[in-house]
């Protein structure tokens, strides 16, 4: 699948520091470190309501993250999914009367249009479910040989029987059901329940056994397969793609808090079922953004769209830097105030730190910064190799901005490599 165009990132002078961020897993700041590739995967989209304010929240955190890691020596490689089969999109389709497929497509392209709008990294890996029903089916397979996957009986379909995930018989010393979200098992239970699992389908060996793989139906899409007619689960479509791409033991798995469980424990317990070993070091998870007192979903509708803003004619930068206001794991709440701080935001920086702005004409910056832009950008990247303190870059900024600063080239250029914004 085809990714979107890649932003300039300008080399700054010197170099920072490896990122320390929330690990979900083991509760604790851990040091996101490589050897010399930081290897990402992120979640991606089921293509419909692309894209709103809590999608823009999610992949800009992992955005910052490549950023501070490429400032730090690293190079990065990114593989991201898109779940362009799946229940939601099938329904919201036969709801509208959409072919999914011209769905899917539309949304894709309207996601990779409003990240280009707000400077995005792209993944160098962008991937389609539909691009790997094959790879997906003989992992099923091999988990059906290696007595992880058994068949639930499924008199709907005529082409076998659905295959479910042995949670159970899969847990060992790399991976058991709640190593990853940290989680105890009564909420593991009510987020299964709400988040697409099935606790209560008959013939299942334990209620919270996950579907790999949905036999065909009657006016569902399936594809052939080694493991009959059907089409993959939710859970391992991450799994593989990601083993594909990145291997095992990759150095960041990332993605909203929504996923934490079932989502991303049980794509690490496919994952290391797989290959024996630890999906990702570190789970990574971004907060949520509601509006008008609920989280924002597309469920209940209540979406701010990335395009529809765009198109009535706010500027994405002062969209990113009314997202980059709150601490990537963080819940918060959308108000159209924040917006209209970010614009103010964007015109005093552009007065402060913009191209017309010369060295003679800026004053000393304040003690906070210790009077220099390097100053400045040692004290930004203290900030975000701490969890990716982007709230107090922005405050250091908006001192910086109200006082002056000796090198306002250099701060313009801090300014696009950490926070893609270009002034």
């Amino acid at each position: 699948m085809e990714s979107w165009s890649r932003p300039d990132v300008p080399v700054l002078p010197g170099q920072g520091s490896t990122p320390k961020i929330w690990c979900t897993a083991s509760a604790t700041l851990v040091e996101a470190s490589a050897d010399e590739t930081a290897r990402l995967y992120v979640c991606g989209i089921t293509p419909y309501d692309a894209t709103h304010l809590g999608h823009a929240s999610s992949y800009l955190a992992y955005d910052t993250l490549q950023r501070v890691w490429l400032d730090a020596g690293y190079e990065v490689h990114y593989a991201q999914n898109i779940t362009d089969v799946d229940d939601p999109l099938l329904e919201r389709a036969n709801a509208t009367g959409v072919d999914w497929r011209e769905l899917a497509e539309s949304q894709v392209a309207l996601f990779r249009s409003d990240m280009q709008h707000l400077r995005i990294l792209p993944p160098e890996d962008y991937v389609a479910v539909t691009e790997v029903i094959d790879p997906i089916a003989s992992a099923v397979e091999i988990l059906r040989e290696r007595g992880l996957a058994y068949p639930v009986d499924t008199p709907d379909s005529a082409a076998g029987d659905d295959l479910y995930f042995d949670v159970r018989a899969a847990a060992d010393d790399v991976w058991h059901l709640g190593a990853e979200s940290n989680l105890d098992d009564v909420t593991m239970a009510a987020f299964f329940a709400e988040r697409g699992g099935d606790p209560d389908r008959p013939g299942k060996r334990d209620p919270m056994d996950p579907l790999l793989w949905r036999a065909a139906r009657d006016g569902e899409p399936s594809w052939p397969s080694i493991v009959g007619e059907g089409r993959p689960g939710w859970h391992i479509e991450c799994s593989v793609i990601a083993l594909q791409h990145l291997g095992s033991d990759f150095t960041v798995q990332g993605g909203g808090s929504d996923l934490v469980f079932p989502h991303h424990d049980m794509s690490a317990g496919h994952a290391a079922a797989l290959s024996g070993r630890p999906l990702a070091k570190v789970f990574s998870h971004a907060g949520m953004v509601a509006y008008e007192g609920e989280k924002m979903s597309k469920s209940l509708g209540n979406l701010v769209l990335v395009s529809k803003l765009v198109a009535a004619g706010v500027d994405p930068r002062a969209i990113r830097l009314a997202i980059l206001d709150n601490h990537y794991r963080s819940d918060w709440e959308w108000a159209d105030g924040r917006l209209d701080a970010a614009v103010a935001r964007l015109a005093a920086w552009t007065a402060a730190f913009g191209p017309a702005t010369t060295g003679d004409a800026a004053a000393a910056v304040s003690d906070a910064v210790s009077g220099s832009a390097e100053t400045l950008l040692a004290a930004v990247r203290t900030r975000l190799a701490d969890d990716l303190d982007t709230p107090s870059v922005l405050a250091l900024l908006d001192a910086a901005a109200s006082t002056g600063v000796d090198d306002p080239a250099l701060v313009r250029t801090l300014i696009d490599a950490f926070l893609g914004v270009r002034l």
